[in-house]
């Protein structure tokens, strides 16, 4: 087929992701469909995202009816429903996978957000859904807490593929490149083959913007008006910039030579949540090489309808502007460390809440 306007954002470096996955979309062959059309080379899913495809749909009824029936407990049944929807995707993406090898095609499943403060649970579920799972190009989601931490360098020190979320801190994402730079040491000093594992950073973004615009407005000055809608971006782009540094180093040089793979940025929550906003507020303003974006379908229509075909990624002196802006919010009066461990501590919360949502619907069925 022709050329469409989101395959620029391909040209440009950036892998695009779907942030849906559901029985519908792998049985319509919608999947399928976007991957050769929309350029779509990947997968995420979270509790709130199969909450969404599983609750109030009647799609999954008869495999909860058989698994109910089967004496089979609630929360295995949930996990159940989805690794029957994450083996299909995993296996419609094998072939990006093998055909970037191994480099893109992913599928992404979280560990349970009740475990976010708890590493050793962490680990150990991290493990139970690679053996349940089985395929080749599944990342398992790790998030970003202090008790996570640990949890990412232990798996990727095993072989195990990770994606972290929930990053919104700039001092957490140190940790968490050191926690991948270590854990492919340890791997690497164990005789492991450093090619085989894949990692990716995913920084939400528009969360930023909608907890700081709020304090933003309440501020009311001049100075502080001028910053809404700026700081998501900023915080991305100087997330970047650290990511340059990092992978660009000695260290990682060494780590190369033996295979290891750039942790890539991921770009999550790049949907629109203020509606005075450009729709493709954090999708064009986010072009990078070596980055993912992960997108509602409603963001990657968008894209297609009237996204830039060939869209510039920002530069080093983007970069630089971004620290600015960032600076400027403590000039306004805006605690940037509070900021992240809000944004950090609800992010978990909504997670555990859409958890919940979907146990108690499979219970109730």
């Amino acid at each position: 087929m022709s050329r469409s306007n989101i395959h620029g954002l391909a040209e440009a470096g950036v892998s695009i992701w779907s942030d849906q996955i559901s029985k519908k979309m792998l049985d319509s062959g919608e999947l399928a469909r976007r991957i050769v059309e929309d350029a779509v080379t990947g997968v995420t899913s979270n509790p709130t995202i199969f909450a969404g495809a599983i609750v109030g749909s009647d799609d999954y009824d008869a495999l909860l009816a058989d698994l109910k029936s089967g004496g089979v407990a609630t929360e295995e049944i949930a996990k159940t429903l989805m690794a029957t929807d994450l083996k299909r995707a995993c296996d419609e993406l094998l072939g990006v996978f093998e055909g970037t090898n191994g480099t893109d095609g992913f599928v992404s499943v979280e560990v349970a957000p009740t475990l976010a403060g708890e590493t050793e649970a962490s680990v150990a579920e991290a493990r139970d859904w690679v053996k349940q799972i089985d395929r080749p190009n599944l990342l398992v989601k790790i998030p970003a807490t202090p008790q996570g931490i640990p949890a990412i360098r232990r798996l990727l020190a095993e072989g195990i593929s990770v994606n972290i979320t929930l990053i919104f801190s700039l001092d957490r994402y140190r940790e968490v490149m050191e926690a991948y730079l270590g854990g492919m040491e340890e791997y690497h000093a164990s005789g492991g083959d450093l090619s085989k594992v894949a990692s990716v950073a995913s920084f939400f973004v528009s969360r930023f913007d909608t907890e700081v615009d709020e304090r933003l407005e309440a501020i009311g000055t001049e100075e502080a008006i001028a910053l809404r809608g700026l700081t998501a971006n900023a915080n991305a782009r100087v997330a970047y910039g650290r990511f340059l540094e990092e992978f660009r180093s000695e260290r990682f040089r060494n780590l190369a030579g033996f295979g290891a793979r750039v942790q890539k940025p991921l770009w999550a929550s790049t949907s629109t949540k203020n509606l005075d906003y450009p729709d493709l507020l954090y999708v064009e303003n986010l072009v990078a090489k070596d980055t993912v974006n992960t997108m509602p379908l409603e963001t990657i229509d968008a894209s297609q309808d009237h996204g830039d075909p060939s869209p510039t990624p920002f530069s080093d002196h983007d970069i630089e502007q971004a620290q600015k802006d960032l600076d400027r919010l403590g000039e306004v009066g805006i605690d940037y460390d509070d900021v992240v461990q809000v944004l950090e501590d609800e992010g978990v919360a909504k997670f555990t809440a859409s958890w919940q949502e979907l146990l108690d619907d499979v219970e109730r069925a």
